[in-house]
């Protein structure tokens, strides 16, 4: 284990290095994706069956499948805690000893496939190299999965996963979690504020940025939305710690660069203000510490509320790029466990109108997160029909001239609520004889909007007779009898039933670029929720 006073030594050195100089012939890649290397088996595929062991040949294949689609390709090998490759940091045959004694449990299959001589770093790499793409390793900084294990219970079951998620040292010192004792996703992580735990984490990164010749490393910062015991460490504290860190990182990756190529840092971040403070997480202190990346996120949603423009404004000196997900929001379990709720997908609409909006907010380039996850995985009845990922989707992410061509879906739905940010806009309790309130910042086409739109409200109740008015940016609404999906869905998980939805024409004359409000009235009936809100323009059929 790394100590306290070594980390502090070693940071003082690194950052004395000379850093290389940016190449201007170097190209920052445009389209970002990302692999949680998890969706390997948990996902089913053409290159992986049900219960099929992993192989190196199907990280291979995650490489393939979006080779010509995508510019750098980052792999999270693993939860950020336990390594995915070789170690002498974490040696696993030690670690996945501890584990079988303490939690009874084999080696995860990933592990396996390290303690059998592989390493699935250096595979990853090598796919990359041949495929033309940036090999990155993005890094989890704080992830809390399957630590509700780690103090087992008696009929507890943890699973296989607890192998890459538990260590002894996280066991050894449940002091440095934000609240011990609390089963609590943000509670259960480590509180940065200690700087053994910021030790750990570096001597990690030290271990990939020394053996391997990654071309970048992305400092995964959702992972879980929580990293100090805010009312114990001050704002200034929190930024400084974290600034402070990025600086060791960016050292680091210059001292161990091969053949004096700088390399990327990235870090994936909220995508809302609020949360930036709350983590500690000051961009324009980042990029001055050498930060070349920012990846602006919801963390596990597609969403069109974002604060990108203010964003951009603190990121000068860097490349900013916004992230879009395979799903818009997820419902209620169907059953225990992870992976076990049904949510709505992502079309080639919604992904096109969030990167255009994107685009016409200021970003560089956009970002995937867990896009095989359209694939069948998890359990329990009700989750929807499953299909292949629309890889064919990506193609024209890179092109934001393409993308202003296009028909729009905008949309407002339930999305993640980030520490720190106000309440989000759906679901919402609509009570009769009160407006309710809902904004879209919404982005012209090329050459501005010339057919009219319609846009829907959505409840999870039947809506019967009850009878509601709309305005939209103050005008009123004609009421439309089409409540029909206004492209095709192949993933229809969530949809509304035409008893759960109403929809109004909406003039093209009043769409605006930027802000636009939709006021709804429910004049008679019970009171209901809405749950989702869109708006389309180009109607197929």
């Amino acid at each position: 284990m790394i100590t306290r006073r070594q980390f502090i030594h070693s940071a003082g050195l690194l950052t004395a290095a000379r850093l290389p100089a940016v190449d201007p012939s170097r190209a920052a890649p445009r389209i970002l994706y990302s692999n949680d290397t998890t969706n390997i088996t948990s996902c089913i595929s053409p290159f992986h069956k049900e219960r099929e062991s992993f192989r190196k040949e199907m990280l291979e294949a995650t490489v393939d499948e979006v080779t010509g689609l995508v510019d750098a390709h980052l792999l999270q090998p693993g939860l950020g805690m336990v390594p995915m490759w070789p170690s002498k940091v974490l040696p696993l045959s030690e670690h996945y000893a501890w584990i079988k004694q303490r939690y009874g449990m084999k080696p995860d299959p990933f592990g396996q496939f390290v303690l059998d001589g592989g390493d699935i770093v250096q595979v990853f790499i090598d796919r990359c190299r041949q495929r033309q793409q940036a090999a990155f390793i993005s890094f989890r900084m704080n992830d809390a999965h399957h630590k509700e294990f780690s103090d087992p219970k008696p009929g507890d079951k943890p699973g296989s996963s607890i192998g890459m998620s538990v260590t002894k040292f996280y066991v050894e010192h449940p002091e440095y979690r934000i609240i011990p004792g609390s089963l609590r996703g943000a509670d259960l992580v480590q509180n940065w504020a200690v700087p053994e735990v910021l030790a750990q984490k570096f001597a990690l990164i030290r271990e990939l940025c020394e053996n391997y010749d990654i071309d970048g490393l992305e400092l995964d910062f959702l992972r879980f939305y929580s990293f100090f015991r805010v009312e114990e460490t001050p704002l200034d504290r929190r930024r400084a710690i974290m600034t402070g860190f990025i600086r060791e990182v960016r050292a680091l990756l210059d001292q161990t660069t091969r053949n004096g190529k700088r390399r990327w840092l990235c870090a994936r971040v909220p995508c809302h203000l609020p949360a930036l403070d709350i983590l500690g997480l000051d961009l324009k202190s980042l990029v001055a510490a050498g930060l070349d990346m920012v990846n602006a996120s919801e963390h596990y949603f597609t969403t069109q509320q974002h604060d990108l423009a203010a964003i951009r404004g603190q990121t000068h000196g860097a490349r900013l790029y916004f992230e879009l997900c395979h799903t818009l929001w997820k419902g209620d379990k169907v059953a225990k466990g992870y992976d076990v709720f049904p949510f709505r997908r992502a079309t080639r609409e919604h992904l096109h109108t969030s990167a255009h909006l994107a685009y016409s907010r200021g970003v560089d380039g956009i970002s995937l997160f867990n896009f095989a996850y359209y694939r069948q995985h998890g359990q329990g009845e009700g989750r929807g029909v499953f299909g292949e990922p629309p890889l064919e989707a990506i193609k024209d992410l890179r092109d934001p001239k393409a993308l202003a061509r296009e028909p729009q879906h905008w949309f407002i739905a339930q999305g993640w609520r980030a520490p720190g940010m106000k309440p989000i806009p759906v679901p919402r309790k609509i009570e009769p004889g009160k407006p309710a309130k809902f904004n879209f910042d919404l982005a012209p086409p090329a050459g501005g909007w010339k057919q009219d739109a319609r846009i829907r409200i959505q409840s999870d109740k039947i809506l019967g007779s009850s009878e509601w008015t709309a305005t939209f940016n103050g005008e009123p609404l004609v009421s439309s009898s089409d409540v029909s999906e206004p492209f095709p869905v192949p993933y229809p998980s969530l949809l509304g039933k035409p008893e759960e939805l109403r929809a109004w024409t909406l003039p093209a004359k009043l769409l605006r670029d930027g802000k636009n409000s939709l006021e709804v009235t429910l004049k008679s009936g019970e009171p209901v929720p809405i749950v989702f809100v869109d708006l389309a323009i180009g109607q197929s059929g």
